[in-house]
C-alpha cells in the first residue's frame, strides 16, 4: 500500500536543507488537516503557517534551539482555543446551518447540550480537551506531509508561554500546543537518517476483542 510505504519512509528530521516545499504540497497538508475530525465539530484550534526568518529564531531559541524550527520551509504552529465560550460554540454550529442550508432540531439541542456543558467548565480544562483535539489535525498533517514525500518534525520541546507571547496567542484566545516544521531533510547532517525504524510489532502494539 502507497501511504504505508510512505509511513515507513518518513521519520522525524533532525536536520532540514532550508529547500522550500511547493506551494501545492504545503496546501494539501494544511488541507488535511483542516479535514480531520474533532469532537463535536468545533475545530477548537488554529494553525499559523510562519516563514518569517525573525520569527522563527525567535521561536528557535525557546524550543531548546532545534535547528529545523529555523531550517525548515514552513513552521506549523498548532494553537488551541484557551477554553470553550458560548459564542465559539454557536459560531461552529451557525456554519454548519449555513452550509447545509438548513435546521436540524437534533442539531439544535445537540447545541444547547454543548452550551449547556463546556462553557460552565474550568478554562483549563476546556484548554486540555481542544488541545488534544489540535493533536488529531497534527498527526493528520504528519501522515499527509509523509503522503506528499514532504519531512516533518514533531516538536513538543518548547516553551509554550513564550511562543504564545512571541505570536500575541493570548490576545486572539489561543494557546500553542504543538509545533511541526515542514521542509526537507538534510541527510549529511542527520544522524537519524539511515537509522532502521523502530516499532512495536502489531502482537504487542493490538489486542483483539472479538
Amino acid at each position: 500500500m502507497e501511504l504505508i510505504d510512505k509511513l515507513n519512509w518518513r521519520y522525524a528530521a533532525k536536520a532540514m536543507n532550508g529547500e522550500k516545499v511547493p506551494q501545492e504540497k504545503l496546501d494539501n497538508i494544511i488541507e488535511a488537516a483542516r479535514l480531520a475530525p474533532t469532537s463535536s465539530g468545533l475545530q477548537p484550534f488554529e494553525i499559523l503557517v510562519i516563514t518569517n526568518p525573525e520569527i522563527k529564531e525567535q521561536i528557535k531559541a525557546v524550543a531548546w534551539k532545534q535547528s529545523v524550527v529555523t531550517d525548515c520551509s514552513h513552521l506549523l504552529v498548532f494553537a488551541a482555543w484557551d477554553t470553550y465560550t458560548p459564542e465559539r460554540i454557536n459560531k461552529m454550529f451557525d456554519l454548519t446551518n449555513t452550509i447545509r442550508d438548513k435546521k436540524n432540531e437534533g442539531w439544535e439541542n445537540y447545541r444547547q447540550q454543548l452550551l449547556n456543558i463546556y462553557p460552565q467548565k474550568d478554562a483549563e480544562e476546556n484548554f486540555i480537551h481542544a488541545s488534544k483535539q489540535a493533536y488529531i489535525a497534527f498527526g493528520v498533517a504528519i501522515v499527509a506531509a509523509a503522503f506528499e514525500k514532504v519531512d516533518t518534525t514533531p516538536i513538543e520541546g518548547f516553551d509554550p508561554a513564550a511562543v504564545d507571547k512571541i505570536l500575541g496567542l493570548r490576545e486572539k484566545g489561543l494557546r500553542s500546543v504543538v509545533l511541526l516544521p515542514v521542509g526537507y531533510r538534510n541527510a549529511d547532517k542527520d544522524w537519524l537518517v539511515n537509522l532502521t525504524k523502530v516499532r512495536k510489532s502489531k502482537e504487542d502494539l493490538v489486542t483483539i476483542i472479538d
